[in-house]
């Protein structure tokens, strides 16, 4: 019987500590693939601190690339995907294009 992976946190050479994207693009493809994932999980899905990702969150929220609906004690979130993103370099990209990466 296959045994299925745990989704965790993948670098595919943890001995260089970085890679392409950045934690805020990480957090955002999380989300929009799971939209009602707690912060806890996400934080472990992308390996950083859940306090990391609240704050993280609290910036996308507040530059209107997300937000966050109220669902029992939860949030569900909704991506703005035709919001640009930041850089002058990928200015004409916008968020689905970042989260069709994830995907």
């Amino acid at each position: 019987m296959p045994r299925t992976a745990k989704p965790g946190p993948a670098v595919s050479d943890p001995g260089h500590g970085w890679t392409f994207l950045s934690n805020y693009a990480h957090v955002l493809i999380v989300l929009a693939a799971q939209p009602d994932l707690r912060l806890r999980d996400v934080a472990t899905r992308v390996g950083i601190t859940e306090r990391a990702v609240q704050r993280i969150v609290a910036d996308l929220t507040a530059g209107s690339f997300i937000s966050a609906t109220r669902v029992g004690r939860c949030n569900s979130y909704t991506i703005n995907l035709r919001a640009r993103l930041r850089h002058p370099i990928e200015a004409q990209r916008t968020i689905a294009d970042l989260v069709a990466l994830g995907g």
